[in-house]
């Protein structure tokens, strides 16, 4: 798992190369490509590292409902009479993403990007489970982690606002909308050998906002951007088995570091 704090690192030491190019590129002359950002539209590829996230919200007291065996159904469960959860929580993997940059020149300093990917990654969904016998005595306890991949298309519009150039160096932030096809949904998956998936829809929308830094070399521009997107719908799909009978709603969050080559 990648956790944020790599994430804040990672643009940290962005923002001190960032200061470092600055202050060097005053005390040059040379200015790479000035006329680059004149340019009506160019293209490019991005590189670029994930964490796939899950926001979720149970049911109302979940902890409280009793599940039968056929709604518990799973290798890792013991036979007994009834099930209970008592906790939930979700657990990101890293992943990464490669695509293709699209941007058309608005303004001075004001881009439209169309940037369509392609990303992979997995979640985990993990369950504490509590076996009960018929009179309602505990009997064991179990951990069960539902593993939901994820390989998907991802569409995004976004409108750049970048700051002056300063040699060859430039600031910006984005802010746009995503559009999602989830190419592993699980929404039509069955349940087979036991095993009973937390089921996934294929489609979803998110907005997305980040900051980034562009540095402009002799022979392309090269950038480096963190990104995060909040996905609106509702992606969980409910069947008949307590694991997705506990939960509310599922949204994606996914954290992202991009390397832009323009």
């Amino acid at each position: 798992m990648i956790p944020r704090k790599l994430f804040i690192f990672f643009f940290c030491l962005s923002l001190l190369l960032s200061f470092s190019v600055s202050l060097n590129a005053q005390r040059r002359v040379l200015v790479n490509k000035p006329k680059y950002d004149l340019d009506p539209y160019h293209f490019g590829f991005i590189l670029a590292g994930n964490q796939m996230n899950l926001t979720w919200n149970p049911v109302d007291d979940y902890q409280s409902l009793l599940w039968l065996p056929q709604q518990g159904k799973d290798l890792n469960l013991p036979n007994s009479d009834y099930y209970r959860i008592l906790e939930i929580s979700a657990k990101p993997v890293p992943g990464f993403a490669v695509g293709i940059v699209g941007n058309l020149r608005l303004g001075n300093h004001l881009d439209l990007r169309l940037v369509p990917s392609l990303a992979f990654g997995e979640r985990y969904i993990d369950f504490t489970v509590e076996s009960l016998s018929a009179s309602m005595f505990p009997l064991d306890t179990v951990s069960v982690r539902k593993s939901i991949p994820s390989t998907t298309v991802d569409i995004p519009l976004h409108l750049k606002f970048r700051s002056k150039r300063l040699n060859n160096f430039a600031a910006y932030m984005l802010v746009g909308a995503k559009y999602s096809i989830e190419m592993a949904s699980t929404k039509k998956v069955s349940s087979a050998n036991n095993d009973v998936p937390v089921k996934v829809d294929r489609n979803d929308f998110a907005a997305e906002t980040g900051v980034g830094f562009d540095f402009y070399t002799p022979y392309f521009k090269f950038g480096t951007e963190l990104k995060m997107s909040y996905g609106f719908k509702n992606i969980l799909v409910r069947d008949d088995f307590m694991y997705s009978q506990a939960l509310d709603r599922l949204n994606n969050k996914v954290f992202q570091l991009s390397f832009t080559f323009e």
